[in-house]
Protein backbone atom coordinates (compact mmCIF):
# COMPACT_ATOMS: atom_id res chain seq x y z
CA UNK A 1 0.00 0.00 0.00
CA UNK A 2 1.13 3.39 -0.88
CA UNK A 3 1.45 6.12 2.02
CA UNK A 4 -0.55 9.26 0.57
CA UNK A 5 1.45 12.69 1.24
CA UNK A 6 -1.57 14.27 3.33
CA UNK A 7 -1.81 18.09 3.68
CA UNK A 8 -2.01 18.87 7.16
CA UNK A 9 -4.06 21.43 8.49
CA UNK A 10 -3.00 24.66 10.84
CA UNK A 11 -4.94 25.55 13.84
CA UNK A 12 -5.31 28.68 12.18
CA UNK A 13 -7.03 27.17 9.34
CA UNK A 14 -9.13 25.22 11.00
CA UNK A 15 -10.31 28.21 12.59
CA UNK A 16 -10.72 30.04 9.39
CA UNK A 17 -12.79 27.33 7.97
CA UNK A 18 -15.48 27.52 10.87
CA UNK A 19 -15.69 31.31 10.44
CA UNK A 20 -16.31 31.18 6.89
CA UNK A 21 -19.00 28.10 7.67
CA UNK A 22 -17.29 25.27 6.13
CA UNK A 23 -19.10 23.31 9.45
CA UNK A 24 -22.52 22.83 9.92
CA UNK A 25 -23.56 25.36 13.30
CA UNK A 26 -23.90 22.03 15.13
CA UNK A 27 -21.13 19.77 13.49
CA UNK A 28 -18.99 18.25 16.41
CA UNK A 29 -15.76 18.23 14.94
CA UNK A 30 -11.85 18.94 16.59
CA UNK A 31 -8.25 18.90 15.07
CA UNK A 32 -6.19 16.39 16.07
CA UNK A 33 -2.74 16.01 14.18
CA UNK A 34 -3.55 18.17 11.51
CA UNK A 35 -6.89 16.55 10.16
CA UNK A 36 -10.25 17.38 11.49
CA UNK A 37 -11.82 14.52 13.08
CA UNK A 38 -15.83 13.65 13.72
CA UNK A 39 -16.34 13.50 17.77
CA UNK A 40 -18.74 10.80 18.51
CA UNK A 41 -22.14 11.68 19.99
CA UNK A 42 -22.26 12.29 23.87
CA UNK A 43 -24.53 9.77 25.33
CA UNK A 44 -26.22 9.91 28.68
CA UNK A 45 -23.61 7.93 30.48
CA UNK A 46 -20.87 9.94 29.30
CA UNK A 47 -22.85 13.47 29.83
CA UNK A 48 -23.51 12.10 33.84
CA UNK A 49 -19.56 11.20 34.15
CA UNK A 50 -18.80 14.43 33.03
CA UNK A 51 -21.06 16.27 35.34
CA UNK A 52 -19.67 14.38 38.54
CA UNK A 53 -16.40 14.45 37.26
CA UNK A 54 -16.74 18.50 37.30
CA UNK A 55 -18.49 18.60 40.35
CA UNK A 56 -15.97 16.67 42.24
CA UNK A 57 -13.21 18.75 41.19
CA UNK A 58 -14.48 21.85 41.79
CA UNK A 59 -15.13 20.57 45.16
CA UNK A 60 -12.16 19.42 45.45
CA UNK A 61 -9.95 22.11 44.42
CA UNK A 62 -12.22 25.07 44.36
CA UNK A 63 -10.22 28.19 43.22
CA UNK A 64 -7.17 26.15 42.67
CA UNK A 65 -8.38 25.40 39.34
CA UNK A 66 -10.33 26.44 36.53
CA UNK A 67 -12.30 23.33 34.94
CA UNK A 68 -13.27 23.53 31.27
CA UNK A 69 -15.85 21.32 30.25
CA UNK A 70 -15.45 20.02 25.98
CA UNK A 71 -13.78 23.87 25.10
CA UNK A 72 -10.76 23.65 22.94
CA UNK A 73 -7.22 22.94 23.99
CA UNK A 74 -4.00 24.21 21.92
CA UNK A 75 -1.53 22.09 22.03
CA UNK A 76 0.39 23.00 19.19
CA UNK A 77 0.11 24.07 15.67
CA UNK A 78 -1.69 21.16 14.17
CA UNK A 79 -3.54 20.08 17.43
CA UNK A 80 -6.53 21.50 19.09
CA UNK A 81 -8.84 18.68 20.66
CA UNK A 82 -11.80 19.39 22.84
CA UNK A 83 -11.39 17.16 25.96
CA UNK A 84 -14.09 16.29 28.10
CA UNK A 85 -12.50 17.76 31.13
CA UNK A 86 -9.59 20.41 30.92
CA UNK A 87 -8.54 20.94 34.68
CA UNK A 88 -6.50 24.39 33.72
CA UNK A 89 -4.72 27.33 35.65
CA UNK A 90 -7.00 29.75 36.40
CA UNK A 91 -7.48 32.89 34.15
CA UNK A 92 -9.13 36.53 34.86
CA UNK A 93 -10.70 36.46 31.44
CA UNK A 94 -11.77 32.84 31.35
CA UNK A 95 -8.92 32.39 28.35
CA UNK A 96 -11.40 34.98 26.62
CA UNK A 97 -8.29 35.79 23.97
CA UNK A 98 -7.32 32.30 23.78
CA UNK A 99 -7.53 28.47 24.46
CA UNK A 100 -5.04 26.75 27.10
CA UNK A 101 -1.64 25.73 26.18
CA UNK A 102 0.01 22.60 27.28
CA UNK A 103 2.22 24.88 30.18
CA UNK A 104 -1.34 25.60 31.83
CA UNK A 105 -3.21 22.39 31.90
CA UNK A 106 -2.72 20.40 34.81
CA UNK A 107 -5.07 17.53 34.09
CA UNK A 108 -6.79 16.81 30.89
CA UNK A 109 -9.74 13.95 31.28
CA UNK A 110 -11.63 11.91 28.34
CA UNK A 111 -14.64 9.77 29.51
CA UNK A 112 -14.87 6.78 27.29
CA UNK A 113 -18.16 5.00 26.62
CA UNK A 114 -17.81 4.46 22.94
CA UNK A 115 -14.07 6.25 22.22
CA UNK A 116 -11.87 3.79 24.85
CA UNK A 117 -9.79 2.76 21.74
CA UNK A 118 -9.16 6.35 20.30
CA UNK A 119 -8.57 7.82 23.76
CA UNK A 120 -6.51 5.67 24.94
CA UNK A 121 -4.65 5.58 21.38
CA UNK A 122 -4.24 8.37 19.11
CA UNK A 123 -5.47 10.98 21.33
CA UNK A 124 -2.74 9.59 24.19
CA UNK A 125 -0.12 9.92 21.60
CA UNK A 126 -0.65 13.24 20.88
CA UNK A 127 -1.11 14.47 24.22
CA UNK A 128 2.14 12.74 25.02
CA UNK A 129 4.01 14.53 22.38
CA UNK A 130 2.48 18.05 23.70
CA UNK A 131 3.72 17.44 26.83
CA UNK A 132 0.14 16.46 29.15
CA UNK A 133 1.97 15.59 32.19
CA UNK A 134 -1.37 13.85 33.61
CA UNK A 135 -4.07 12.11 31.24
CA UNK A 136 -7.04 10.32 32.29
CA UNK A 137 -9.42 8.14 30.63
CA UNK A 138 -12.42 7.54 32.66
CA UNK A 139 -14.01 3.98 31.36
CA UNK A 140 -17.51 4.46 31.84
CA UNK A 141 -18.28 0.62 30.64
CA UNK A 142 -15.18 -1.30 32.47
CA UNK A 143 -15.66 1.02 35.70
CA UNK A 144 -11.71 1.88 35.49
CA UNK A 145 -10.00 4.62 35.19
CA UNK A 146 -6.81 4.53 32.56
CA UNK A 147 -3.89 7.00 33.79
CA UNK A 148 -1.19 8.06 31.14
CA UNK A 149 1.87 9.56 33.22
CA UNK A 150 5.32 10.43 31.82
CA UNK A 151 5.31 11.92 28.59
CA UNK A 152 7.67 11.89 25.97
CA UNK A 153 7.56 11.75 21.72
CA UNK A 154 6.68 7.93 21.96
CA UNK A 155 3.39 8.19 24.00
CA UNK A 156 2.84 7.97 27.59
CA UNK A 157 5.48 6.09 29.84
CA UNK A 158 3.70 4.74 32.96
CA UNK A 159 -0.08 4.00 32.23
CA UNK A 160 -2.02 2.20 35.01
CA UNK A 161 -5.75 1.39 34.81
CA UNK A 162 -7.57 1.44 38.59
CA UNK A 163 -10.50 -0.19 38.99
CA UNK A 164 -13.34 2.00 40.85
CA UNK A 165 -12.51 1.40 44.08
CA UNK A 166 -9.13 3.10 43.71
CA UNK A 167 -8.17 6.23 44.63
CA UNK A 168 -5.91 8.91 42.66
CA UNK A 169 -4.50 12.05 43.15
CA UNK A 170 -3.86 14.38 40.39
CA UNK A 171 -0.20 15.27 39.76
CA UNK A 172 -0.36 18.92 40.66
CA UNK A 173 -2.21 18.22 43.69
CA UNK A 174 -0.93 15.24 45.52
CA UNK A 175 -3.08 16.83 48.76
CA UNK A 176 -5.99 16.13 46.91
CA UNK A 177 -7.60 12.52 46.32
CA UNK A 178 -10.27 11.12 44.28
CA UNK A 179 -12.17 8.13 44.70
CA UNK A 180 -12.60 6.38 40.45
CA UNK A 181 -16.07 5.34 41.95
CA UNK A 182 -17.11 9.03 42.77
CA UNK A 183 -16.88 9.73 38.68
CA UNK A 184 -18.70 7.18 38.00
CA UNK A 185 -22.56 5.99 38.07
CA UNK A 186 -23.17 4.71 42.34
CA UNK A 187 -23.74 0.97 41.95
CA UNK A 188 -27.18 0.07 43.15
CA UNK A 189 -27.16 -2.64 45.80
CA UNK A 190 -30.09 -5.58 45.69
Amino acid sequence: MTLLNLRLLTVQEYHRMAEIGIFEEDERVELLAGQIVKMAAKGTAHSAAVTRTDKLLNNLLGQRILVRLQDPVRLNDYSEPEPDIAVVVPDPLYYEDYHPTPSEVYLIIEVADTTLRTDCGIKATIYAQSGIADYWVLDVNNRQLHVFREPNQDGYQSIVVLGDDASISPLQFPDVSLMVRDMLRPLVSI
